[in-house]
Formats: C-alpha cells, sequence, structure tokens
C-alpha cells in the first residue's frame, strides 16, 4: 500500500468515518474514496487539497513526504 493510502484511511479511521461518510462530508465520490484507499487510483490535486482542508494537514503529510 502507498503511503497516500495508508495516510487516508488512518486519517479516516480515527475520526471514526466510513468512506462513505467522508464523501458525503467532502463531496467527494464513496469510489473514490475506496480506489484511493486501495490505492488502485490517485487523487488529483484538487482532491488532495480538499482533503487536507478536512483533515487539517499537509499535502505532504497526506501524501507521504513528511511525518
Amino acid at each position: 500500500m502507498n503511503r497516500f493510502a495508508e495516510r487516508l484511511k488512518e486519517l479516516r479511521e480515527e475520526r471514526k468515518l466510513t468512506q462513505y461518510e467522508l464523501s458525503k462530508k467532502v463531496n467527494l465520490s464513496a469510489a473514490c474514496i475506496n480506489r484511493w484507499e486501495k490505492s488502485l487510483r490517485v487523487p488529483n490535486i484538487d482532491s488532495i487539497i480538499i482533503l487536507c482542508r478536512f483533515f487539517g494537514c499537509t499535502s505532504d503529510y497526506l501524501i507521504g513526504l513528511e511525518n
């Protein structure tokens, strides 16, 4: 699993959200979130920004460039 997939799942689970619940909160499809967490796809920059704002983290953290 890539770092982005691990971090996304970790952040989502810390907030006790299902993929569906997260998708509704950030207005992205649950299918996208599922594919990202399974490393089947990678998000575009706009989606990364949305996720970073929601989780209150940097893009470097989310994609695994920093701890």
